[in-house]
């Protein structure tokens, strides 16, 4: 940090280090509220993928039942994703998953096709939830690391600086401010002096 030793540059340093003082105790608690979001969000992701694995091994006694499941009997035809603000962080939310099923016939089917389709949209619904969740988790895990940096370079860098850098410039002009009054006395001394001798 270039310094210039006067008092206007002593002023700015002082309103950059109360801005810094001031934010960090609102920095400390976002990047807290965001790390805890995070345990949440990371601890929903965990709980989603388990759900997931559950339906999938539920279905796996099935697995060559679904060869004969009709193609492209049931398919995504739209997600509609909303936005949440986590810790200030906006974030996406899964609201609906809507699905275009095809119309087919119950007698030529075998009979469990209706609970095949229902098994499927879950699943497919479950995974969708799953990939979102992941994406805020990994939104907040990245807004939680800029927090944390920013905390860091207010509270280990900019503030120690900006106190060291006011510390300079105050000590430099009591020296100086000595120094002139030092040269006052000793040009008072040899006025007094001089008029003692004339």
């Amino acid at each position: 940090m270039d310094i210039q030793y006067n008092k206007t540059a002593m002023h700015q340093l002082g309103k950059a280090l109360r801005v810094r003082e001031n934010a960090l105790p609102t920095l400390q608690t976002k990047e807290s509220a965001l790390r805890f979001e995070v345990k949440r969000a990371r601890q929903e992701v965990r709980d989603l993928e388990e759900q997931v694995r559950r339906k999938n091994a539920a279905l796996a006694p099935t697995f060559r039942l679904w060869e004969e499941f009709p193609e492209n009997l049931v398919r995504v035809e739209s997600i509609s994703k909303g936005v949440r603000k986590i810790a200030g962080q906006k974030v996406p939310v899964l609201d609906t998953v809507h699905f275009r099923i095809d119309p087919y016939s119950m007698v030529s089917l075998p009979s469990w096709v209706p609970s095949g389709v229902s098994s499927l949209r879950e699943i497919t619904t479950l995974t969708l939830q799953c990939e979102l969740a992941s994406l805020r988790m990994r939104m907040l895990e990245a807004a939680r690391r800029k927090a944390t940096q920013k905390v860091n370079l207010y509270e280990k860098v900019q503030i120690p600086a900006y106190r060291e850098s006011i510390r300079k410039i105050k000590r430099f002009l009591e020296d100086e401010e000595n120094l002139s009054k030092s040269a006052q006395k000793i040009l008072k001394a040899r006025l007094v002096a001089a008029e003692a001798a004339a």
